[in-house]
């Protein structure tokens, strides 16, 4: 059996064991045991990539295909390169994360299944090179969303969930429209991504599909002005969803940008990328000075993470390998620390029963252990030197002053400015709800983080250091992965 299959057994297994479990015992060890066998999986075939990488310096590895409806050219085709490598790893940590997030969570048999599909639907995007299985997993991984809120989520679930849903299903319809259009206008003989790159689709088609294709993935990547779902969606979800949904779902659409729309349609990403330049760099500065308004910390980090999510889409359109490279690293590293942020919060509200800030003080006297914890992912959203956004925001900005025309440097000189507003948000988020006086002394008999929390909280922010301290790792794992669409591009 292919490796890259084994991520989506498992979860598929797991689901099963669930349904068998009978108590929380149970439940847990099925969860636990499950996303340790996927972080396993996601080591092992680093590993494996690292080694078959040094003998075949190119291409797509672990390639399967099975066939499984040949009037339409649909295959179940995987396979993997460096940038799906690492978005399969950063999915492992934060399932495995997640899981210790979610230990006391209530219908915990019932919320693991949708926990579990969601993972399944994440995973197989990342590994799928066929445009119609890619976009089965895709939808795979929106369903559960819907549930997870609406029935586990906090606020105004209801209408979070289905505003999240009808959006992104809006998205999802623009998505189809152009994996429609680059199946016929290439020829029909193919839903092969490589099969489909090697072919070239008339220009005066691409001028609408690339348009589709982006906006459908874009809208999953909180493109303004579509962006609205998320941050009521992150301030709905209950804690590991939100972490899963920040840290990785969003990322997917990144990940369609980057790999469907100008891949397969260079020509039209060159001549038609500014207008959705000028979109992400709204996003950039818009949710930064958003975030800075919020008293609610879901919402704080949810418009943060439309500015750092714009800030991949915007590196992504600067079209050189620089800026693209740190737009990879931009997505590992703001899953990484959403996660931890999110993770943090959920501890904090569990204890609390507020996410108002103004409702909120001295917490570190409460919760020392988390609170650091807190402090660290702020300092690795405002792009702290040692963690992992220093190296991520600091490589798209070098990438993107590359382009030396005025509009992209004018462009690139407003992205810069987030990291000030960025820093606004975070120290007084910081100072108003971990420093000063304890506003409410019912919280000075809180608890601090339990073992299962700390085991979530620390794994979060080891990768985060990790990335921080040795990012040539990571950009090294990639590198090669951008040699296809850089020869597009520059052709």
């Amino acid at each position: 059996m292919n490796i890259l299959s084994s991520f989506v057994i498992v979860p598929v297994l797991m689901i099963l064991a669930l349904f068998l479990s009978r108590n929380m015992t149970q439940i847990r060890s099925i969860m636990v045991g499950g996303a340790s066998i996927l972080m396993g999986l996601s080591i092992t075939l680093l590993y494996l990539f690292l080694q078959e990488r040094a003998l075949t310096p190119e291409g797509m590895l672990f390639v399967s295909d099975t066939v499984w409806y040949e009037a339409f050219h649909i295959h179940y085709t995987v396979g993997v390169d460096g940038i799906s490598v690492a978005m399969l790893l950063l999915t492992s940590v934060i399932v495995f994360t997640g899981v210790f997030s979610s230990w006391k969570m209530e219908m915990a048999k019932e919320y693991f299944l949708w926990y579990c599909l969601l993972s399944t639907g994440v995973y197989g995007f990342f590994i799928s090179l066929d445009l119609f299985t890619m976009f089965l997993f895709y939808e795979v991984a929106l369903i559960p969303m819907y549930l997870l809120i609406g029935v586990w989520g906090t606020g105004r679930k209801e209408y979070s969930a289905m505003k999240l849903t009808l959006m992104l299903m809006g998205g999802s319809a623009f998505l189809l429209i152009g994996i429609l259009g680059i199946y016929y206008l290439s020829g029909h003989s193919s839903m092969n991504i490589e099969e489909i790159a090697q072919l070239q689709i008339p220009l005066k088609h691409q001028y609408w599909i690339f348009p589709a294709t982006f906006l459908g993935f874009g809208v999953l990547g909180a493109l303004f002005p579509f962006h609205t779902w998320s941050p009521d969606g992150h301030a709905s979800a209950p804690t590991a969803v939100s972490m899963l949904h920040a840290g990785v779902l969003m990322k997917l659409g990144g990940y369609g940008c980057f790999r469907v729309a100008i891949y397969l349609m260079p020509e039209a990403a060159s001549e038609l990328s500014w207008i959705f330049l000028i979109l992400t760099g709204i996003s950039v500065i818009y949710g930064a000075f958003s975030a800075v308004v919020q008293t609610d910390l879901k919402y704080i980090n949810a418009y943060s993470s439309v500015s750092h999510c714009g800030l991949v889409l915007f590196a992504i359109l600067m079209l050189n390998r620089t800026a693209m490279t740190g737009a990879i690293m931009q997505m590992v590293s703001h899953g990484l620390m959403t996660a931890l942020f999110f993770a943090l919060i959920g501890l904090m509200y569990g204890r609390t029963h507020t996410r108002d800030i103004r409702e909120l003080g001295g917490l570190m006297k409460i919760m020392p252990f988390a609170s650091v914890c807190y402090v660290i992912a702020g300092l690795a959203s405002l792009g702290l030197p040692g963690l992992s956004g220093f190296v991520a925001e600091m490589t798209i900005f070098v990438g993107s002053f590359q382009q030396t025309d005025m509009f992209h440097r004018v462009f690139t000189i407003i992205a810069c400015c987030s990291i000030v507003v960025t820093a606004v948000y975070i120290l007084r988020t910081v100072g108003k709800i971990l420093y000063g006086p304890v506003y409410n002394k019912e919280h000075l008999s809180l608890t601090d983080a339990a073992w299962y929390e700390k085991i979530s909280a620390v794994g979060l922010i080891v990768c985060i250091a990790f990335i921080g301290f040795y990012p040539s790792g990571l950009m090294h794992l990639v590198s090669n992965s951008l040699e296809p669409i850089i020869a597009k591009l520059m052709m």
